[in-house]
């Protein structure tokens, strides 16, 4: 099964680190051989949402983190160097 699961977003600067953090965690996850590791990345596409990148960027931080919440979803490896 999974060991860690996250959920992160690429529209600022914090969430850009933070998304940064859980793809290092699970690469090493995997590399350590400890099991399964998915993060899963809300990204803005302001061409097909027909807005600016400024509101797009707004959009998934005003609404769709509303309906798919920034989390650590599962994290049975814990601290992992």
């Amino acid at each position: 099964g999974s060991v860690y699961i996250e959920r992160t977003a690429v529209n600022s600067i914090k969430n850009i680190r933070r998304t940064k953090r859980a793809i290092t965690k699970a690469f090493k996850i995997q590399m350590a051989g400890l099991g399964f590791s998915l993060v899963e990345v809300l990204s803005p596409c302001p061409t097909n949402w027909k807005m600016s990148p400024v509101d797009a960027c707004k959009w998934v931080e005003e609404t769709v983190t509303k309906t798919f919440p920034l989390k650590v979803i599962k994290d049975e490896a814990g601290k992992i160097d």
